[in-house]
């Protein structure tokens, strides 16, 4: 069935904010059971907005499908609770700040040592390792830090990406290192210390703007909507006061669109225009050209003659063109006041269909429950760590 993949799998993640919740919530779509530790008060992205309907649109995304217990892991009981937990555990995952785990004994090395086959999965900003490792980091910190801020923007004004793109990018990479891992005890037995940080994440994804900066001594331009080193390939204002973006990706494509959408087939021999780097380095002159032609065109105008020549394009859509989008898919997920709301669903579908959606828990809402379960066994020894 759909959705039921990891079912029968135990996932115990003592989370908060958003990298560790969505690696644990993707877990948890995929039919895994996954209890959410939480400190007596909450996991505190509870309380960053009210936006859904008195709910925090951060906490409703990311922690659909869980079961909630609070735990104060400064108590010796709840230490205990949580290493009888882990005894038959899976997976675990945390994302506390730099050195709290270890000093409340759950130390990645420690707990492998202990249950050879549970997957530990640490996420932080920078990683055990390195000058940095003891900081604290948030996702802005590090868009900022990792250089990403600094290629993101236009002209002499660096911005942030709109979404919290080093945890996602952080959360995303945790799962799929969780399931290589996974699969890998599959084979061997035995459990994998897995590791991951925001920094890191994001260097992988800055490998582009990195190599053409080490390698070719060029630091990319902040062009707002346009590609650094592709042109052209951005947004143009329309006649309509909408706005369109292109993209041309090869020769073949620049011939098609001077021909049938600039109107003007000759354009594509110019000495100026030929190649793509060409493009490039006559940016300026090349933009001029194309914003004439759409300053003539509404953008459903616009849209047209691009989607007739095969030229890829899109529409530079505001949050209500995407709230009535006509390829959203949806999900839907019960909220801790009992009602339901749709959210956007994942991006993957199997066998055609989409991972089902869940609830939210209240805080605490399953503890009594696991209390009772986990109340005895066989990892009292020790557990005061």
């Amino acid at each position: 069935m759909t959705g039921r993949d990891l079912e029968g799998l135990l996932v115990v993640s003592v989370e908060q904010a958003v990298a560790a919740p969505l690696a644990s919530r993707l877990l948890a779509d995929a039919g895994a059971r996954v209890v959410k530790v939480e400190r007596p008060e909450g996991d505190f992205a509870r309380t960053y907005d009210r936006y859904v309907e008195g709910e925090s649109a951060h906490f409703v995304w990311l922690n659909r499908g869980k079961e909630s217990i609070a735990l104060d892991l400064k108590t010796r009981a709840d230490r205990a609770l949580l290493f009888r937990m882990l005894e038959r555990a899976d997976v675990f995952i945390q994302n506390l700040a730099p050195g709290v785990a270890e000093r409340l004994g759950f130390g990645a090395e420690e707990l492998h040592r202990r249950f050879p086959r549970l997957v530990v999965c640490g996420i932080s900003g920078y990683g055990s390792r390195g000058p940095y490792r003891e900081m604290k980091a948030y996702d802005l910190l590090v868009q900022a830090e990792s250089g990403l801020a600094h290629v993101t923007g236009i002209g002499d004004r660096c911005t942030r990406v709109g979404v919290s793109v080093c945890d996602i990018a952080a959360g995303t990479n945790a799962y799929a290192a969780i399931l290589r891992a996974l699969l890998g005890r599959a084979t061997s037995g035995r459990g994998r210390i897995v590791e991951v940080s925001l920094f890191h994440s994001m260097g992988e994804w800055m490998n582009v703007p990195y190599l053409t900066y080490v390698f070719g001594g060029v630091e990319p331009p902040r062009l707002g909507l346009h590609h650094p080193s592709i042109a052209p390939y951005g947004a143009y204002p329309c006649g309509d006061g909408g706005s369109i973006l292109l993209g041309i990706q090869n020769d073949r494509e620049w011939h098609r669109f001077c021909a049938e959408v600039l109107g003007d087939a000759a354009l594509a021999r110019d000495p100026r225009f030929r190649t793509n780097p060409d493009r490039v380095a006559n940016r300026r002159a090349l933009d001029r050209l194309v914003a004439a032609r759409f300053a003539s065109l509404s953008r459903d105008e616009a849209a047209d003659l691009l989607q007739a020549a095969g030229i890829a394009w899109s529409r530079l859509s505001t949050l209500e063109d995407l709230r009535d989008h006509p390829q959203n898919r949806r999900v839907a997920v019960r909220l801790e006041g009992g009602s339901t709301v749709e959210l956007l669903a994942p991006a993957a579908l199997f066998d055609g269909a989409a991972d089902p959606g869940g609830s939210v828990p209240r805080l605490d809402e399953h503890g009594a429950a696991i209390r009772a379960e986990f109340g005895t066994g066989g990892a009292d020894r020790g557990e005061e760590g």
